[in-house]
């Protein structure tokens, strides 16, 4: 790693600087959610990962901007990461990006220019290996590093993919490893073992390519990235959006190993407690989970995983093309099920059977440790 250090100028890294959930919706509450445009598809309605516009009957522009704060000390590897969790969007949506500029913060009179260079060099040749130009971009002097995409991509119009398609009998499917964010904390608090370092840097800068493959499919009903919000949150914005619940066997959901026992010794991001205070009013997980168990759910993921809603008769064969296209952690970790009237219904069992969660009310939380 570079003797500057990236992770010393940043809040929070990564997604987890995101805005607080409950924050960005009292933002958003007064905002129009219906626009008057008739091309405008996709806007933010349901929370999608990009807007998408109609060209024709046969193609559409997929549009998003994505930045974040650095969340390694390496600048070829923040920007590496930055640029795939921006493009990730538009693979996200089911579509082929194909034209990129940079959004650039950086404290110029603090930090080494060549830093800066570095980070360029790294977004760059994430770009060439999606296949998209990295055309140009706008900077500004800014106290915290901040680096990422806005990206336009192309779909066809009646092939995109949003969060709010899942049906009831699908398939749930996630493509990567929860814990991204714990080992993010872990490489701040400089305790991370470079063998579980490479872990996330490989899950980290992996490309969501197979989200343009995705799009293809008929059977792909509903499709987001995780991110931010971690897997318990873009679930509570599926079941919404679907007015479906989902049922989560978590014994399935992939995890990097380390992640388990680096959140039991305190290695956990602050946004993993904010996320839990946002939503927690609709999460409970019951007496034999611990904290610590929970926050691995609620974890804030940059450049995360695939997930998504998939008709059961394709789930096996949609598994094996993922691990065929180099995610070998995709996993089925769930069905969705009839609503039972919950508000935002999600439920997580073992595979013996034993209900270990369901939506209802979080009341433990412990104290928020900023990292």
């Amino acid at each position: 790693m570079e003797a500057c250090k990236l992770t010393e100028y940043s809040q929070s890294g990564g997604c987890g600087c995101k805005i607080d959930p409950t924050a960005l919706k009292q933002i958003l509450e007064k905002v129009p959610k219906q626009w008057s445009h008739p091309n405008l598809l996709v806007g933010i309605e349901h929370s999608d990962d990009a807007a998408v516009m109609k060209i024709n009957d046969r193609q559409s522009l997929v549009f998003s901007t994505d930045f974040s704060s650095p969340i390694v000390d390496d600048p070829y590897t923040y920007g590496q990461i930055s640029a795939a969790n921006a493009l990730s969007d538009i693979y996200a949506m089911g579509a082929d990006p194909i034209i990129a500029n940079a959004i650039v913060g950086f404290p110029v009179n603090k930090l080494p220019l060549e830093s800066m260079q570095e980070i360029m060099h790294g977004a760059v040749a994430t770009c060439r290996q999606a296949g998209v130009p990295l055309a140009g971009g706008h900077s500004i002097d800014n106290p915290q590093p901040i680096f990422g995409l806005s990206v336009v991509g192309l779909v066809h119009t009646s092939r995109f993919k949003t969060n709010a398609g899942a049906k009831i009998g699908d398939v749930l499917i996630l493509t990567k490893p929860l814990g991204i964010g714990i080992l993010a904390s872990a490489i701040k608090t400089r305790v991370i073992t470079p063998a579980c370092y490479d872990k996330f840097v490989f899950a980290a800068t992996q490309l969501n390519t197979p989200g343009s493959w995705l799009g293809q499919q008929e059977g792909v009903h509903a499709l987001t990235d995780v991110t931010g919000f971690g897997l318990a949150g873009h679930l509570i914005e599926m079941a919404k959006g679907a007015s479906v619940r989902m049922e989560i066997d978590t014994d399935s959901v992939p995890v990097i190993e380390e992640a388990w026992s680096l959140v039991k010794e305190g290695q956990v991001p602050s946004a993993a407690y904010r996320n839990m205070h946002s939503y927690g009013d609709s999460l409970d997980f019951a007496d034999e989970w611990n904290i610590d168990d929970q926050l691995v759910f609620t974890d804030p993921q940059t450049n995360g995983g695939l997930l998504m809603s998939v008709d059961g008769r394709i789930a096996e064969s949609c598994v094996a093309k993922l691990k065929e296209l180099g995610f070998m952690d995709t996993a089925i970790i769930g069905r969705v099920v009839k609503a039972r009237g919950e508000k935002f219904p999600v439920s997580f069992t073992r595979r013996d059977g034993i209900k270990r969660t369901e939506v209802a009310q979080v009341t433990r939380i412990r104290p928020t440790v900023v990292l």
